[in-house]
């Protein structure tokens, strides 16, 4: 892939090719529930720069709302201790094991794409399938991010949906609203903790995120059968959402960045923000 189409998934065979190049920052996200630094010093891509998704604050709690969007100086503050600077080629690596740590770098490269960068990819497989090639090299010990001042943020409102947009957009039906979350979110069975009231936003169409994965791995479906997962959810605008904004990105990024459809937005603070003001509609139930 060339510099202007640094985007989308990278291969482990791509990605060994361009190791060591000057221009290349890999992130490695794992969290706890991987194993975190600990897991990144017994192994990693080389060259690879730790960032744990949960505790370096790719989302912050704002209110009630844990996946929000945090504010951009923080954001810029991040970007740059990781050592990312405009004309970098960033891959984001995840663990690979399964479909939630490929949301969380789906969210992270969201993320990137917001304040501006213009080149991400995530490691196809994640960090599963690099070491599913023994002669891949693998490093040990911390990571040491190269340094850079704050990244020089330029919002990218477009990629973002807030609750008033998206209340304009059920209400307006000019978006289609995209719900990430499996059947017993959606139909108002279960709610997660911080959601004010359960069910969904009407006019939502159900698309459980964890459809777009092969079983048990955190690797996406092919192309085609990504394209029939999504053949219902009509051409024109898109609103992905779940719960904290965490699922929906994967969700965001098969749909606008693997199948290349235009006008898709993330709704960072989903149900947990939306249902803290009664006046937002709710709705429970199967999809009419």
């Amino acid at each position: 892939m060339s510099r202007a189409e640094f985007a989308g998934l990278i291969t482990p065979e791509a990605l060994a090719a361009r190791l060591g190049d000057k221009n290349l920052v890999v992130i490695d996200i794992r969290t706890a529930a991987d194993g975190a630094q600990a897991a990144f010093e017994a192994g990693h891509v080389p060259g690879a720069i730790h960032s744990d998704y949960a505790a370096d604050g790719w989302r912050a709690k704002i209110g009630n709302a844990p996946g929000m969007l945090p504010p951009l100086d923080h954001l810029a503050a991040l970007a740059g201790r990781i050592g990312i600077t405009p004309h970098d080629d960033v891959v984001i690596v995840p663990a690979g094991t399964a479909a939630t740590d490929f949301a969380a770098a789906a969210r992270v490269y969201w993320t990137l794409k917001f304040i501006g960068h213009g080149q991400q990819a995530i490691l196809d497989g994640g960090f599963k399938a690099w070491t599913a090639d023994p002669q891949r090299p693998v490093a040990t010990g911390p990571s040491v991010p190269k340094s850079a001042g704050p990244y020089p943020v330029v919002a990218q409102q477009r990629l973002r949906s807030t609750a008033d947009s998206t209340l304009v957009a059920s209400r307006s039906k000019q978006a289609s609203l995209v719900d990430a979350r499996g059947p017993s979110y959606f139909e108002g069975r279960e709610k997660s903790a911080e959601a004010a009231r359960a069910g969904h936003i009407p006019g939502a169409i159900q698309r459980d995120y964890a459809g777009a994965f092969e079983p048990g791995s955190g690797k996406l479906k092919a192309t085609g059968a990504l394209n029939q997962l999504f053949a219902t959810v009509p051409q024109g605008p898109v609103v992905s959402y779940c719960n904290t904004g965490h699922s929906a990105a994967a969700n965001w990024f098969v749909l606008s960045e693997v199948l290349g459809r235009d006008e898709v937005a993330l709704y960072d603070g989903s149900m947990t923000d939306w249902t803290q003001d009664t006046d937002r509609p709710v709705a429970t139930g199967k999809a009419a």
